[in-house]
């Protein structure tokens, strides 16, 4: 088990990475998904999403089925997806350009997956489960 990033790596990660794939995103503005992609967006992020059931934006933003469909690198993949979808976005991750690859794979709250996450950091990712992207930024910046 690894442990938790600490606050100087989570203020790090937040302050440096800013383009965003939001995978899961929904159109539902009752989602969490939905709620964090906006307050991450009046926070100045490049929000991207990614959803196979959705053409077109999310919250005036690009959606895409897939990561490896998004045409410019992101550097923080923002996982709403339930545990079992993990390793099939680290499968995918792992498959782009070295240099398209994302910096961070950040699992939202309650989503972990210790082998894809163990694979994701043998690969170089930063990897922050089962944390909340907006409770973590707003608690560090007092943002929100």
């Amino acid at each position: 088990m690894t442990p938790d990033p600490s606050d100087a790596e989570l203020r790090s990660i937040l302050s440096k990475y800013r383009r965003v794939a939001v995978v899961g995103l929904s159109p539902n503005p009752e989602r969490p998904s939905y709620e964090i992609a906006e307050y991450l967006i009046s926070q100045g992020y490049d929000i991207i999403g990614v959803n196979p059931k959705i053409s077109g934006q999310v919250l005036e933003r690009p959606c895409y089925p897939t990561i490896g469909e998004i045409p410019v690198p992101v550097e923080i993949v923002d996982v709403f997806r339930g545990p079992e979808a993990v390793p099939g976005i680290v499968d995918e991750l792992l498959a782009l350009n070295l240099a398209a690859r994302p910096k961070v794979l950040w699992l939202q709250e309650g989503i972990t997956s210790p082998e894809a996450e163990n694979r994701a950091r043998e690969a170089g990712m930063i990897v922050v489960s089962d944390h909340c992207m907006f409770k973590e930024h707003s608690r560090l910046f007092g943002a929100g």
